[in-house]
């Protein structure tokens, strides 16, 4: 049996990574379905209760960078472990919430926590298994996120039907599994000697991302430019703009960066990170889909809501198959071929939308491209670019890339749809847009180094121990 470099099954701890992932990628499918009955129970309006996500978003953010720092400071096994137990910290305090800022803090918890989880078990297939297999792994985490959205929705419902605190009750059974799994199969590797904590790093860090996730989120996607008027988006907006130089200068002068320069400057890694953000906003994209169905089929919400499955089934099914291909033609040639299907999902939907079997098939078309793209092949160029001590790092960079083209995908198609107009027309003209965006991602990935790249020096291949 194939054995880790501690001593575990690789199979062992790929499930310890799979569960893991699975509770916190279950988390952003589950809690949906829950936002009503939420709301109804705290008394709160529909603008405070998206405070639900959006401070789960920015902890979440947070919390990837956080998190694989602690992973390459004090070793994977106690990361992984403290990303999962804040997490289980943070569902109780949301189930046993007296009040609404109670939850909330839960939220923040659970999403401070969640950030690690990813990052973190990606390093640990850096650190883990052999180099013909680390695309397999990747792809089976990667995996999961199509299985959670697929699972959650459902599972959401069913829990609704005994009481919301269950959305949130059924994360404790699932963590303690993981950790207790975790102590005995995760390997402990991490930097042999920690450096100063970088806290200037950190403050910087949480204003430019705290500045852009209220401020991204509070933009009208129907009146973009008035909206950057109102007090709750230009002064967050100005605050992340600011803070942008500062946390670059902090990170220039810390002895141990929270992100180092490097994992972000250099030819390669530049290009990953911008794929990252594309691929994030195309992730985001997919959310307008149920919208362009009721306009261009009219059927109901609920029914436009099922007409997504193309696309989750697609990145469920596409995310092992794009891990296995990076083993046997390396990563440059699968994420081409993954911005490709994007960019001709998003052009077939933007030209022939309205008709229904295009529909599906650019859905499907998306759901492949972006399986190519988000978790294993970005993550993989990653775990070979980044020295052992920064490895988890990179795992953050792509996690806060990522999420940051989410975020901004929802002002730039809304604003699009509206400018055309609403409607069919509005939709298609914003999937021209997106597919436009799409194609500079292609031209981005003719960019990165080719094959021979993916073979780590056996010098850097062997993570520090502690």
């Amino acid at each position: 049996m194939t054995t880790s470099k501690g001593g575990a099954s690789l199979k062992l701890v790929l499930t310890v990574l799979f569960l893991g992932v699975l509770m916190g990628a279950l988390d952003i499918a589950i809690v949906g379905p829950a936002l009503p009955a939420l709301r109804a129970w705290f008394r709160v309006d529909d603008r405070a209760g998206a405070w639900i996500f959006t401070i789960y978003v920015f902890t979440n953010l947070l919390g990837a960078p956080l998190m694989s720092k602690l992973s390459d400071r004090y070793g994977r096994r106690t990361a992984y472990m403290l990303a999962v137990g804040v997490f289980a910290i943070g569902s109780a305090v949301a189930a046993a919430a007296p009040s609404f800022l109670a939850l909330l803090i839960g939220r923040a918890l659970q999403g401070l926590g969640a950030g690690g989880i990813f990052p973190v078990a990606s390093a640990v297939v850096g650190d883990s298994f052999p180099p013909e297999r680390k695309g397999f792994a990747l792809g089976m985490i990667g995996a999961v996120f199509g299985l959670a959205f697929i699972v959650g929705p459902i599972l959401g419902a069913l829990l609704l039907t005994i009481s919301w605190h269950w959305i949130f009750l059924v994360n404790l059974p699932v963590a303690a599994v993981v950790l207790a799994l975790g102590w005995y199969t995760l390997p402990s590797t991490g930097a042999a000697t920690p450096q100063p904590f970088d806290l200037r790093g950190l403050i910087t860090l949480t204003l430019l991302l705290g500045g852009l996730t209220v401020g991204a989120s509070n933009l009208d996607a129907k009146d973009l430019l008035g909206s950057l008027a109102t007090p709750l988006v230009w002064p967050f907006l100005l605050v992340a703009a600011v803070a942008t130089p500062a946390f670059w200068w902090a990170e220039g002068r810390a002895a141990d960066p929270l992100l180092r320069r490097t994992l972000i400057s250099t030819r390669q890694l530049a290009l990953t990170n911008a794929i990252s953000a594309g691929a994030g906003l195309g992730e985001g994209v997919i959310v307008f889909l149920p919208s362009l169905a009721v306009a261009a089929f009219g059927v109901s919400a609920s029914t436009a809501s099922y007409m997504l499955l193309p696309v989750v089934l697609a990145m469920g099914v596409g995310s092992p198959l794009a891990g296995r291909l990076l083993d046997k033609i390396g990563s440059r040639l699968v994420v081409i071929g993954g911005t490709l299907l994007l960019t001709a999902g998003m052009f077939m939907l933007g030209m022939l939308g309205a008709q229904l079997w295009a529909f599906y098939v650019a859905s499907t078309l998306i759901g492949l491209g972006l399986a190519s793209l988000i978790g294993a092949p970005i993550r993989y160029i990653m775990l070979n670019e980044a020295p052992p001590e920064d490895r988890t790092a990179a795992q953050g960079a792509v996690t806060v890339f990522t999420g940051i083209g989410q975020m901004l995908s929802g002002a730039l198609v809304g604003a699009v749809a509206a400018s055309g107009g609403g409607g069919v027309s509005g939709y298609t003209l914003a999937y021209l847009v997106s597919g436009a965006v799409a194609l500079i991602l292609v031209l981005l990935a003719l960019g990165l180094r080719r094959r021979s790249a993916d073979v780590v020096p056996a010098a850097q291949a062997r993570p520090a121990t502690r």
